[in-house]
Formats: C-alpha cells, sequence, structure tokens
C-alpha cells in the first residue's frame, strides 16, 4: 500500500503538518509557562523591591513587635491583591526565620510542600547570615510550582514570608491549549489529507500515464502518444518520452528490417552459417549448414562437437578481427570449405562459422580431368593411326599392293572423319555451354517428328535385323521448340537403341502427353545399363562399352548434347524404370516450350 508515490506524498504531507503542530504545541505550552513564572517573579520582585520601600520597612517594623507574625499577616492580607494572593492556586505562609515552622498564613500548614524548597533554604541562609537582602527566588520551568521565599529581620525576631504558586491556572491553561491544538490538528490533517490527495493526484497522475505508456511501449506498442497537458517539468517529461517511443519504434522497425533481412538471407543462402556464443553454445544455424554437416543441429550442438578439432575454441576467441581461419573438412560425404572468425571483440562475443559446399567444385574439377584426359585419348588414337598408316605409305615407296594402299588410306579417312565428329562435338558442347547456340522456335506437331525420326532410323535397324515398331502417335498436341535440335536428340536415343541391341532386337518406340507436356520413350532389350554406371551415363566421354563405342565410331558425347539441349527446352532427358534386359530412355518437354532460349 505504502509502496505507491501516491500515498508516499500523501503520508509526507500528514507528518510534515503533524510534526509541524507538535513542535508548535510544543513551544506555546512552553512559552506559556514560561510567561506565568516570569509574570509571578517579576511581580513579587516589584513588591519587594526598593521600589516598594514603605511595604518592605513596614515588614519588617511590624516583625520586630512580640507579635509580629500576625502583624504581618494582617500587612499581607492587606495587600493580597497585590501579591496575586487568590487562596486558590496561590497563598502565602509566614514561617519562623529560624525553625521554618509554620506560623500563620492564607492556608493550611497542610498545603506547603512536604521538603523545604531551594527557595526556602536560600531564606534561611539569609536568616543564619543576618542578610535581609537574599531572597529565594530560583526558578524550575519542570517543577510543578512556582515559589518565592523573602527573609524578614525585624529586631531580635527574624520571619520568612514564603508566597506559593501550585500553578493549576497555568496546567488549566496549557490544558485548554493543548485541546485547541488536537483540535486544530484533527481539523489541518482531514483539510491536509484532502489538499495532499488532490496534490499528489496532480502530480501522479501524469507519472501514472507515462508508467502506463512505458508499459505499453515495453510490450510494443508504439502507436498511443500520451497527451502534454502542462509546461512543467512532468510535461516536459512527457513530450520526451512521446519522442524517445517514436524514436525507439523508428529504430527498433530498422533492426526489425535487418533482423528480417538477415533471416531471409540466412534462411535462403547455399553456404551454411553456424554461431556459437562465448561458451560455446549454438546461437543461430541455417538451413543449409544443417544439410551440409549432414547431422541434426539443435541447442544441444556445441562448438567442441564438430569444429574443436579444426580450431581451438579458445583461440578463436582471442583472435582480433578482421583476422579469420580457413579449413577443410569432410561431412557426410561432402567436401565443405570453413571460414571460422569472432564475430565480436568484447568478452561476451562468439564464434561465426560460414560452411561452403566445395563438393561440386571438387567434382567438376575431377570432371575436367577426365574430360581433358578424355579428349587427348580420343584424339590421340585416331591420331596415331593416321601417322602409322601415312609413315607405312611413304616408307613403302610403291611396294604396297594397290588396294592394300587403299584399305590403308580408307583407315586414314576414317579416323580423320572420327576426329572431325569428335571436334564438331566438342564445338557444339562448348556452344551450348556458352549459350552462344540459339534455338529457333516454332510450333510443330511432335507426332510428325517423331515418325519422321523412325523412318530414317528403319534402314539401320533393317541392316541389324531388329524391329523398329512405333506406337499410336494420334492425339499427340503441337508443341513450341527447335524441331531441328529435338529431332537430333531423338536420333540419338533410337541410333543408340540400334548400335547397342544385338541384331535381331526388338526396339520400341511410345509417346503421350499431359495438360502441360509431352513425351517419348525408346525400349529396347539390348545390353542394358549396368546399376553402377546409370548415373554417368550422361556425362561427357562416358561409355559403358569403350571398345564397342569406338567401333561404331561413337564419340561418347552425344548423350551429353542431347541433354544440353533437352535442358535448353525446358525439358528433360533421363532414364526410366525397366525390367528385364535392354534400357528404357525417357524424353519429356513442356508443350508451351522453353520459357527463355
Amino acid at each position: 500500500m505504502f509502496r505507491s508515490l501516491h500515498m508516499k506524498l500523501m503520508l509526507i504531507i500528514l507528518l510534515l503538518v503533524t510534526s509541524l503542530m507538535a513542535v508548535v504545541g510544543a513551544f506555546l505550552t512552553t512559552s506559556v509557562s514560561s510567561f506565568y513564572i516570569n509574570t509571578f517573579y517579576q511581580q513579587m520582585s516589584e513588591m519587594f523591591s526598593e521600589d516598594r520601600r514603605d511595604f518592605v520597612v513596614s515588614l519588617r517594623s511590624e516583625a520586630a513587635q512580640e507579635d509580629g507574625a500576625a502583624r504581618i499577616q494582617e500587612i499581607l492580607d492587606t495587600n493580597a491583591g497585590e501579591l496575586g494572593i487568590d487562596y486558590r492556586t496561590r497563598n502565602y505562609y509566614i514561617l519562623d526565620g529560624r525553625t521554618g515552622a509554620y506560623l500563620g498564613g492564607s492556608a493550611d500548614e497542610d498545603a506547603m510542600p512536604r521538603e523545604q524548597t531551594a527557595n526556602l533554604l536560600t531564606a534561611r541562609n539569609a536568616v543564619a547570615q543576618g542578610n535581609a537582602l537574599l531572597v529565594g527566588d530560583q526558578s524550575d520551568i519542570t517543577a510543578d510550582y512556582m515559589d518565592v521565599a523573602i527573609p524578614i529581620l525585624g529586631g531580635d525576631n527574624a520571619f520568612i514570608i514564603y508566597i506559593l504558586d501550585n500553578k493549576d491556572t497555568v496546567s488549566d491553561l496549557n490544558a485548554q491549549l493543548l485541546t485547541i491544538i488536537m483540535q486544530a490538528l484533527v481539523i489541518g490533517l482531514l483539510i491536509s489529507l484532502l489538499l495532499s490527495y488532490l496534490l499528489s493526484k496532480t502530480m501522479v497522475s501524469p507519472i501514472e500515464k507515462l508508467t502506463a505508456g512505458a508499459e505499453r511501449v515495453a510490450a510494443g506498442d508504439f502507436d498511443s502518444e500520451l497527451p502534454v497537458e502542462s509546461t512543467d517539468e512532468i510535461g516536459i517529461l512527457t513530450g520526451t518520452f512521446n519522442e524517445m517511443a517514436g524514436v525507439l519504434q523508428e529504430t527498433l522497425a530498422a533492426v526489425e528490417n535487418e533482423r528480417d533481412k538477415l533471416d531471409t538471407l540466412f534462411l535462403h543462402m547455399t553456404d551454411g552459417v553456424v554461431a556459437f556464443n562465448h561458451e560455446g553454445q549454438l546461437i543461430h544455424c541455417n538451413p543449409a549448414a544443417t544439410d551440409m554437416l549432414h547431422r541434426s543441429v539443435d541447442s544441444t550442438f556445441t562448438y567442441g562437437d564438430f569444429f574443436e578439432e579444426v580450431y581451438p575454441f579458445r583461440e578463436m576467441l582471442e583472435m582480433q578481427r578482421p583476422n579469420y581461419k580457413e579449413a577443410e573438412i569432410t561431412a557426410g560425404g561432402k567436401n565443405l570449405e570453413l571460414y571460422l572468425a569472432p564475430f565480436s571483440d568484447q568478452a561476451d562475443g562468439g564464434v561465426l562459422v560460414v560452411l561452403h559446399d566445395v563438393t561440386e567444385q571438387h567434382r567438376n574439377e575431377e570432371r575436367r580431368k577426365e574430360f581433358v584426359a578424355n579428349v587427348s585419348h580420343e584424339l590421340r588414337t585416331p591420331l596415331t593411326n593416321v601417322r602409322s598408316y601415312a609413315e607405312t605409305l611413304r616408307d613403302a615407296n610403291g611396294d604396297i599392293p594397290t588396294d592394300m594402299a587403299n584399305s590403308f588410306l580408307d583407315i586414314i579417312i576414317n579416323e580423320t572423319d572420327r576426329m572431325t565428329h569428335i571436334v564438331q562435338d566438342l564445338l557444339t558442347l562448348s556452344r551450348l555451354d556458352s549459350n552462344q547456340t540459339e534455338l529457333v522456335l516454332s510450333r510443330f506437331a511432335f507426332a510428325e517428328a517423331i515418325g519422321s525420326v523412325v523412318r530414317a532410323n528403319a534402314i539401320a535397324a533393317r541392316n541389324h535385323s531388329h524391329t523398329l515398331t512405333c506406337g499410336t502417335l494420334e492425339d499427340l498436341p503441337l508443341i513450341v521448340g527447335d524441331r531441328s535440335r529435338l529431332e537430333q536428340v531423338m536420333m540419338n536415343i533410337i541410333g543408340n537403341a540400334i548400335k547397342y541391341t544385338p541384331d535381331g532386337g526388338h526396339i520400341q518406340v511410345s509417346a503421350g502427353s499431359t495438360e502441360t507436356e509431352v513425351w517419348m520413350e525408346v525400349c529396347d532389350d539390348g545390353i542394358g545399363i549396368p546399376e553402377k554406371d546409370r548415373d554417368r551415363i550422361f556425362d561427357r566421354f562416358y561409355r559403358v562399352d569403350k571398345a564397342r563405342s569406338r567401333e561404331s565410331g561413337g564419340t561418347g558425347l552425344g548423350l551429353s548434347i542431347a541433354r544440353e539441349l533437352v535442358q535448353r527446352h525446358d525439358g528433360t532427358l533421363a532414364l526410366a524404370p525397366h525390367e528385364g534386359p535392354g534400357t528404357t530412355v525417357r524424353l519429356t518437354l513442356p508443350i508451351a516450350g522453353p520459357a527463355s532460349t
């Protein structure tokens, strides 16, 4: 309850008013008591001073008489008004100066203090010393009475006039004053309570609004602006808070925008990104990194689980930016290139690991080396044959029979043609790789293209005693593409089926369509393709049966060129599932043609 600023302000004001009234009350009661004491002693001093010498002389002359006590009492009764004797709160007593015995007075002896006061002792000392001027008039504000003792010496007689005031008047006045103060305190507290409530409400309400606004801002609500209701410090604070909320909203929006960009970048980038905090615990991992590491990457994954052997974590944290470390590892059959670097120079920084999959690069490098080796091998064999037969003809000096010489020349011509085909195929692949081959697109009948290619290969099939059949080509739609290039692909597929099927085999051509694409399949019962070679059958210079391929005049580039041309048409060329001996090759093309040439 008292933790509220509203209640604290009210409590402070109430305590302040209470403290102030308590101080005023104590001051007033003390002042009243001091005033009465001072008035009492001033009155006594005036009555027994030299200014009233006749009064004092008459007291001393009467004291010298035999019945001095009675005579003094008569004088005091006569001057009771000037002495303030009211016979209730203030009385006088006539005492024997030497023994202190009660001789008379305005009240009974029982009304006197039981013990002699300091003023009575002072007066008795004055009598003993014969000093009539030594008067007992010591005051004590803490005592519950006021008194004065005056020694009266007359001849051999000595008396003490003792005047005693029991402070009942002062006590009554203080009691009434205390009652007034308490009443004023109660009324003042009620008024202060109301005023403090209004004042604290005026001061706390803007602060409460600021608090509510801060809570909304903390919850992410930046749309509500606090009204500025005053021009004082709280109003300035409210205006500053509104400006701060606006700046904070813009800053958070910019941060959120940058974070979304980074999240999108990390989510879709092909490189893997893994981040660890200063304790080596995972704080970020994108899908690419999970795929590259070929393992589950969750909150339990740490730097030491995978990268500690590559480079120690503590040494990475101590590394100064922008230095970094490179390494290469193998994970899940993939070659990964790593870049490790600290992402902060602060004590609470961490380590960022970027993973780059170089498996394809390594594979391409191997293929490039293999391609160069294959090209060298494919060209070296015919060149060797051409050179050897040419040298034989040159060194024979006409001794070789004409038929043998012509046979040698035919071999030279065949080998030359073979090299020409290799070079032409390499140039075709080069133009396809560099996008220098433009497709001449037109709308044509897919069925007519298939029928034309089947008829063109009919003679070659009969030469090998093959049975070449073609299924129904009705209801095939028109397609958009480069007809000559696609017929080249079909020729290659059917030609390979004829070449690699033993004599007397069967070759079946079928075709069909869907709403968006057409397809053609060439199925044979030839030598087939082993499972281990199926993934590489479309690689350049790759042959399943190298010897037979060379005998048939193949370069090993036909299927590679065919696949490149089909891909340029946004289609696919692949091996289809096949039961029994032989192979089935499937060509699929979009009806609408390629998206771009």
